[in-house]
């Protein structure tokens, strides 16, 4: 076995384990995973390790993307080939293909498009620099990769698990795997994430890394960075006989055998090449001083401003118009016509804001750091986080937001703060979550069974883990919520159960701008205990 061979194999193991690893952290049905393995695993996917270093400016926590550029310098794009997920499954899916194709020679040199490249680079640039994570959402490879296993993968997982798996496993008297409910989100996150994956998909089973060398924000970074690498994959043209197999095997057609070059701006560093000539007329060595020309950013196409405000604004409006046109059943619309009589006034919830997760912050700054990876959307245990439509408008499409219609926010949980790479949500210790209000609960008289039926309740009382929420009287020995918004934290525990339908309950929580710290609840003294009094009984 030959140097190349090794090391092609070597990086076949190590992407391996990299997929696997990245896949188990959104699929991990039964939070086996510790929270201190999500950013160990996570430490160098590239534009969250960015985002990161932006929110708290700290190398020791957030340095992984600068590892990533010496290694880059080093050895060329070795990231795109054992470290990035999506192009990992890329690779995947290129060797199915290859597998049932017919043909000898897969690839072939194809010519690169600089202008293609470098403007969406300057596009995750410029929105990077002002702030538009929803751009960044959609061109970050691993974010693209992370919706994938969340809303496809997962589901999966969880209809095999509980399906099959868990029932089998029981027969034989096995209970630590069990049945698991999955929290469906939106369907258009699912369709939308459904679509980009099998357009790169399409594009990796005939072109191998066209996504990767076209498209990717990542890739053409990298690309620029290993013009530079001290590495580089190089021919001899004595001992080359052109006979082509290096450009058959080459999945980001980079090599030209007529030039006798390498692309290294789109080589990915797989060494399937090296491993696959039979002469060794390619080979990975120092860099000769290049004699081709640099890239001229002024020939490249840079993304051209808008018209005025006004078009913008008019755009926005469409945009987030025919998204709340495509949210199905999950945006109610209930008919006041079909409602029983004494619900015929109910008053619609005025929710001035979205709730945020838990660290977030405030709104601005969490939309403008999230890429909408929904890492934290497949670890919430209880599936409060769901991927937004119009709740932050377009900027935080498809960032999550904590949605009371699916459940509340556990009051003794900080999950979502742990696993979050790129620091849109920061990790807060449980017992400052626990006062970190995210939203205010407002109550609505009118809305009130107690009130419109004269009947008991209580349901949003009975959940408040701060006792925000109590009964006081009201008339005919029933009792009636109030809300003390002092100590309420807004996690939902009370907008959840409330018996009337969305989108008129009588309790919901209203979202901060800005999170705050709420007052510490009193629960009163605690009944102290003598030990050493002797039992009575």
């Amino acid at each position: 076995m030959n140097i190349y061979s090794l090391l092609r194999k070597s990086r076949i193991i190590l992407a391996s384990v990299v997929l696997i690893l990245t896949f188990i952290l959104f699929i991990d049905l039964y939070e086996w995973i510790p929270n201190h393995l999500f950013d160990t695993i996570l430490f160098l996917q590239f534009v969250p390790s960015v985002l990161h270093f932006l929110a708290v400016f700290s190398l020791a926590t957030a340095g992984g993307f600068l590892i990533v550029l010496i290694l880059t310098v080093l050895t060329g794009r070795l990231y795109c080939s054992v470290i990035c997920p999506l192009g990992i499954l890329q690779d995947v899916i290129n060797k199915i293909a290859r597998w049932k194709s017919k043909k000898k020679r897969f690839f072939k040199y194809k010519k690169p498009h600089p202008v293609l490249r470098y403007t969406f680079l300057g596009i995750v640039t410029l929105a990077i620099i002002f702030g538009a994570g929803w751009i960044v959402t959609w061109l970050d490879p691993y974010s693209i990769a992370g919706r994938t296993f969340t809303y496809l993968f997962k589901p999966l997982t969880v209809w095999l698990n509980n399906g099959v798996i868990a029932p089998v496993l029981q027969n034989f008297e096995i209970y630590s795997v069990y049945h698991v409910n999955l929290m469906m989100p939106y369907l258009l996150p699912v369709l939308l994430s459904f679509g980009t994956i099998v357009a790169i998909s399409y594009f990796a089973w005939k072109r191998g890394r066209l996504f990767c060398n076209t498209i990717c924000p990542v890739g053409t970074l990298l690309g620029v960075a290993s013009r530079f690498s001290f590495l580089k994959v190089q021919f001899d043209e004595s001992t080359c006989t052109r006979c082509g197999k290096c450009a058959a095997v080459c999945k980001s057609e980079c090599i030209d055998i007529r030039n006798y070059s390498v692309d290294n701006s789109r080589c990915v560093t797989c060494f399937n090449c090296l491993d696959v000539c039979p002469e060794t007329a390619l080979s990975l060595r120092p860099a000769k001083s290049s004699t081709k020309k640099p890239v001229d950013f002024k020939e490249v196409t840079m993304p051209k401003k808008e018209k005025s405000n006004t078009t913008d604004e008019n755009r926005r409006k469409l945009l987030v118009t025919g998204l709340a046109l495509l949210t199905g059943s999950r945006i109610y619309a209930l008919k006041k016509n079909k409602m029983p009589e004494s619900q015929k006034d109910l008053l619609l919830n005025n929710k001035e804001y979205p709730v945020t997760p838990p660290g977030a912050g405030n709104i601005k700054r969490f939309n403008d750091i999230c890429t909408g990876c929904s890492l934290c959307v497949a670890a919430c245990p209880t599936g409060v986080l769901q991927p937004s439509l119009t709740h932050y408008g377009l900027e935080g499409f498809m960032q999550p937001h904590m949605d009371y219609a699916t459940y509340f926010c556990n009051f003794d949980c900080n999950k979502c703060g742990e696993v979050c790479p790129t620091g849109a949500i920061l990790p807060l210790p449980l017992e400052e979550k626990q006062i970190t209000q995210m939203g205010k609960a407002v109550f609505v008289k009118q809305n009130c069974v107690v009130y419109t039926d004269e009947t008991v309740c209580g349901a949003c009382s009975e959940h408040c883990p701060t006792k925000a929420v109590t009964m006081v009287p009201y008339k005919d020995g029933l009792r009636i919520p109030e809300v003390n918004q002092s100590i309420c934290i807004g996690c939902g525990a009370c907008e959840y159960p409330c018996p009337v339908p969305q989108p008129y309950k009588a309790i919901y929580v209203n979202g901060n701008a800005e999170q705050q710290l709420a007052d510490k609840p009193d629960f009163g003294k605690k009944q102290e205990i003598d030990h050493e009094e002797d039992f009575p009984f």
